[in-house]
């Protein structure tokens, strides 16, 4: 099992969906106590199984790039070439397969949506996706939001709106984050789901871990495409109690 011993946010907390809050962005990019666990997890993944957690579309490139650049910025300034992981990892950067490289050297997820011509809605248009939590990469590619978002259950027509109206208006240096949180009786990272399979409703209160994920927003300031970042949080239920308390979760 790879998990944290704690969440930097309290999981538990009840909040209004969905949720968003300003990010100073010196926060966007933190590893945390299970970073060489989750990352020698990441690198497996995309050795092989490459083709589920991993695609972009050819016109992504450049924004892919673009989001490497910023990662590597600040996460690792003057690193040149290659990159010395928190681990003891290095990683050769490789700036035409940007996003497997992203993969490769960072804890969080990325996707990269896009609102091309003629699009009313942002679209995913490229995404590293080596933990999804109950989705499956393939089948969400190139699909805009209300399709992404289709098996959500809160997701309707009202909260899509909210939902794009905040891609349309997420500014440049002014990232936002939100959270999510639910109980889970596994704590594999990599727990995808297809829309054709039946939701497991085993999850609760009395499963024995806590699933959250830390979902940033960002602009890219030339190719104006907005990033989606994941970092994910597995913890045992006993840490989370002892941290944050009896409260009701949010999901």
């Amino acid at each position: 099992m790879i998990l944290q011993k704690s969440i930097p946010h309290n999981p538990l907390e009840t909040v209004k969906l969905p949720g968003i809050k300003p990010l100073d962005l010196k926060d966007w990019l933190v590893p945390d106590d299970a970073f060489a666990g989750q990352m020698a997890c990441r690198d497996a993944l995309l050795a092989e199984q490459r083709t589920q957690v991993l695609q972009m579309d050819p016109g992504a490139l450049a924004p892919a790039q673009e989001l490497l650049q910023m990662v590597l910025d600040h996460r690792y300034p003057g690193q040149g070439d290659k990159v010395h992981r928190p681990d003891g990892v290095t990683v050769d950067i490789d700036w035409q397969d940007p996003l497997a490289t992203l993969g490769l050297i960072s804890q969080e997820d990325f996707c990269i949506l896009e609102r091309r011509e003629g699009s009313d809605e942002h679209v995913l248009t490229g995404a590293v996706l080596c933990f999804p939590a109950s989705w499956t990469l393939s089948e969400k590619f190139m699909r805009p939001l209300i399709a992404i978002h289709d098996t959500v259950d809160s997701y309707d027509g009202g909260m899509a709106s909210r939902v794009q109206r905040l891609f349309d208006g997420v500014q440049v240096g002014r990232p936002l984050w939100r959270f999510n949180a639910l109980w889970y009786q596994s704590s594999d990272l990599h727990a995808p789901r297809s829309v054709q399979d039946r939701r497991d409703t085993s999850h609760g209160k009395d499963a024995p871990f806590m699933r959250s994920e830390k979902q940033s927003i960002l602009r890219l300031p030339v190719s104006r495409a907005v990033v989606f970042s994941i970092h994910t949080f597995m913890v045992h239920k006993d840490d989370v109690m002892a941290q944050w308390g009896e409260t009701d979760a949010v999901v």
